[in-house]
């Protein structure tokens, strides 16, 4: 069992990885012309001023600043109930201007920051107070979650006004990493691969990682990566967070399949695990 001091040192560096986050994020933000605001990103039906308004959204409820309300209508791009929810920070920052949303991000991430380290949670499995929308994640997935969500937002921007980086952070490989572990989800269910069926990703700047399907059809991560696996998916990290984020393709020449050709390219279809 994992104990109080462990949790703590766990959650702590999450708060790190998110910090530094925002901080790259907001960095970022500082550097676009007003004009670049407007620019479409990946997310459908976002340009940057909306993935920056629902960064802010959802970091002045983290830092106690209280659920907010709006009438966001029925937006072609919105899927589904936490789409309506996430739509709610965006509509009620449409006329903002660049400064306010990025001081509003700043100020709320520090507040936040400041209340984390004053008093740091040391059980990973607490419910923290307050949390956005009524999701129920306890301390470690809230933690954990936050830098993959500024993280990719930055990456989002980044696509979209041409200025690439930020993808050797210690939050670039938080994000990867992360979303690595759903990979033998990927090929036991989105996939349907058989039972015994093996799947190494090779992501540049991470070690390899490989999964099966074990005789229940679930995934399953192996302590090793086999000699023989029935697929290698090799990649760089910005192709792989493309395909898991479920943004866009990767750039041509950046994915590479070894072995059964048929099941790797299944998988690399079925990657995305986070809208």
């Amino acid at each position: 069992m994992i104990d109080a001091q462990t949790d703590g040192e766990l959650l702590s560096g999450y708060v790190d990885v998110w910090w530094q986050a925002i901080n790259d994020f907001t960095d970022l933000l500082e550097e676009l012309p007003a004009e670049e605001w407007s620019t479409p990103t990946d997310l459908a039906g976002w340009d940057v001023r909306a993935v920056a308004s629902h960064v802010a959204h959802l970091e002045s409820i983290l830092a106690g600043n209280g659920e907010e309300s709006a009438e966001v209508g029925e937006p072609e791009h919105v899927t589904g109930p936490m789409g309506l929810y996430t739509e709610i920070g965006v509509v009620n920052r449409r006329d903002a201007s660049p400064d306010s949303i990025i001081n509003e991000i700043r100020a709320a991430a520090t507040a936040r920051h400041t209340r984390l380290l004053a008093d740091p949670p040391t059980d990973a499995s607490a419910k923290p107070e307050p949390i956005f929308g009524g999701v129920g994640w306890d301390w470690r997935t809230l933690l954990r979650n936050r830098p993959l969500d500024v993280w990719m937002h930055e990456q989002d921007i980044r696509r979209a006004v041409d200025r690439p980086g930020g993808l050797d952070s210690v939050a670039a490989r938080h994000t990867a990493e992360y979303l690595a572990e759903s990979l033998g989800y990927v090929i036991a269910k989105k996939v349907g691969a058989e039972p015994g069926a093996t799947v190494v990703l090779d992501m540049a700047g991470s070690d390899p990682v490989a999964f099966t399907v074990n005789d229940a059809r679930r995934g399953e991560r192996l302590p090793a990566v086999p000699a023989e696996p029935t697929t290698t998916l090799r990649m760089d990290r910005e192709a792989f967070i493309r395909l898991a984020g479920g943004r866009c393709e990767a750039e041509p020449g950046t994915v590479r399949i070894e072995g059964d050709e048929d099941l790797g390219r299944r998988v690399l279809d079925s990657l995305a695990t986070t809208p």
